[in-house]
């Protein structure tokens, strides 16, 4: 029995509003947390400055808090050309496409940001697993663990392939692998640790297991048209 079929109008109406509320406050706790930090770094972003904003923590998170609104109207305006066309779960897959890329692009760009030794000291590797968990600190493990966790979170949603833990934890597994290889390759002033990967990979699970009511089936993608049935010849 489909649960969501079962439910009345009103009772996903109401799921729907509390989901919305609980987005709304968890955004509205991380601003009154992050506030100060934060508009350390306003007066640089709003000035279009690089330096100060976009080179900096506080300043990628800034802009990506800045940026919602304008990734909130992209879902939309793309939701509605799905639905014109008739496409089904046209909200969802816009929302998933649109998060992926929002939620994981500003903390690539935070893993990818060069330190103060940057082509000047050696790359460095640390191949022994679970040395460096000790060293990130709280901060660093929840920081790694939200790299991926978008890409985690949307990435069944959108594609029925990717829809199961084995594949998800292979997809955050090999995209932490190029970053960590990328940080070595151009020699970032960074350690490319075994435990960066482990921790980022375990990110996308958990984020993953969190929409995994929402996933993507194979009887929901869309099937090839059929082909016309061939005239008889004679």
């Amino acid at each position: 029995m489909n649960h969501n079929a079962s439910l009345s109008a009103p009772a996903r109406r109401a799921r729907g509003i509390v989901l919305i509320g609980l987005a709304v406050l968890g955004v509205a706790s991380a601003l009154f947390v992050l506030w100060r930090p934060l508009m350390m770094s306003a007066p640089m972003c709003m000035a279009g400055r690089w330096h100060g904003c976009f080179d900096t923590f506080n300043g990628v998170v800034l802009m990506t808090l800045v940026a919602l609104p304008l990734a909130a109207l992209v879902v939309w305006a793309l939701a509605r050309r799905r639905r014109a066309a008739g496409i089904p779960s046209a909200w969802r897959m816009s929302l998933a496409e649109v998060g992926m890329a929002h939620g994981t692009v500003p903390f690539l760009w935070l893993t990818m940001m060069p330190g103060g030794g940057a082509g000047v000291v050696p790359a460095r590797v640390s191949l022994v697993p679970l040395r460096d968990l000790v060293t990130m600190g709280s901060l660093g493990i929840a920081g790694n663990l939200l790299v991926f966790a978008s890409l985690g979170f949307f990435a069944p949603m959108r594609f029925a392939a990717l829809a199961s833990v084995p594949r998800i934890l292979a997809l955050g597994v090999g995209c932490s692998v190029l970053v960590e290889t990328a940080q070595y390759v151009l020699r970032l002033d960074r350690v490319s640790s075994v435990d960066d990967v482990l921790v980022n990979a375990c990110g996308a699970v958990l984020a993953a297991l969190a929409s995994r009511r929402w996933w993507r089936t194979a009887a929901e993608a869309p099937s090839d048209p059929p082909r016309p049935a061939m005239a008889p010849v004679g």
